[in-house]
């Protein structure tokens, strides 16, 4: 692997590619952004003049984009896959529904190229830092083939099977824990708020007993706060426990918590506050409550 074509120069993708740069891969970007492909020639990449230009004679094509529809649009309205040589790697890192990373890896290796299935945690500071965990799923000489691809982006690299859809799976349980600690910690505070308690107190003392979790002591600080920092928007988590929903209809899981936890999300979306951070998915629950 020596030349990555890198699609989706945002807020996560720019930084990865910053760091396969840093690693010494030739990295080409793909994005309708021109401010974000100026920052990649800055950092010492270069910008293709189009999807099928930048993925000619690539050695891998890394889909960092926001959703399955985008993926689609690159590899297929915009001409990606028919560019791409035979035998090169198609690396989906967005988070998306399963169902539908398998019908794209079909797709992918019908026309004679690799398709590994890498959805990525961690946020931006974490895609900044190339601390990244990745989740993927291939074949297992195709996942040793990038390895040192993910290597450049994350410090925890998982090969989590060898069909497509069980990354995306592994990234869908992820999201689902995520939103719904979120969402318990806001009813939990909601709760408190309704009868006066301190929930700077609260937070102290819950941080340190056995409710004490990882979104507690991070989401909790943020939800003391009016208009905290975004790190995270209540929209993301609107798409990503949708994409929870719809693998639990896949697979005929029943998944009530996180249909809930889904509402609480949308709701807040709904009141035109889907950018803010996640964390003020508790507004549901004051407007709920009538706290504040």
């Amino acid at each position: 692997m020596k030349t990555i074509a890198f699609a989706g120069l945002g807020a996560m993708g720019l930084p990865m590619a910053r760091n396969l740069l840093a690693a010494g891969f030739a990295v080409r970007g793909i994005d309708l952004n021109d401010t974000a492909l100026s920052a990649l020639e800055a950092a010492g990449g270069t910008r293709a003049a189009s999807a099928a230009d930048g993925v000619r004679g690539a050695d891998a094509l890394v889909l960092m984009v926001v959703n399955a529809a985008q993926a689609e649009a690159v590899l297929f309205g915009a001409g990606a896959l028919a560019a791409l040589p035979a035998g090169a790697t198609v690396c989906l890192m967005a988070t998306c529904p399963p169902g539908a990373v398998a019908r794209l890896a079909e797709q992918v290796t019908a026309a004679g190229c690799r398709f590994i299935d890498a959805p990525v945690s961690g946020g931006t500071a974490g895609a900044i830092a190339g601390s990244l965990t990745i989740m993927a799923a291939a074949e297992a000489a195709d996942f040793e083939r990038m390895r040192p691809v993910f290597d450049a982006m994350g410090q925890r690299v998982f090969h989590v099977g060898e069909r497509a859809g069980q990354g995306a799976t592994v990234k869908t349980v992820n999201q689902l824990l995520c939103g719904v600690h979120i969402a318990v910690v806001a009813e939990a505070f909601a709760l408190a708020a309704k009868v006066g308690v301190d929930l700077k107190v609260l937070l102290e003392i819950m941080g340190g007993s056995a409710a004490a979790s990882w979104m507690l002591k991070d989401r909790g600080p943020r939800m003391l706060q009016d208009d905290p920092e975004v790190t995270s928007a209540v929209d993301i988590f609107v798409k990503d426990l949708g994409i929870v929903l719809e693998a639990g209809r896949e697979a005929q899981a029943a998944l009530p918590i996180a249909a809930v936890a889904h509402q609480l999300f949308l709701a807040t979306s709904g009141r035109g506050e889907g950018r803010a951070d996640d964390s003020q998915v508790i507004r549901s629950y004051h407007a709920l409550n009538g706290t504040r």
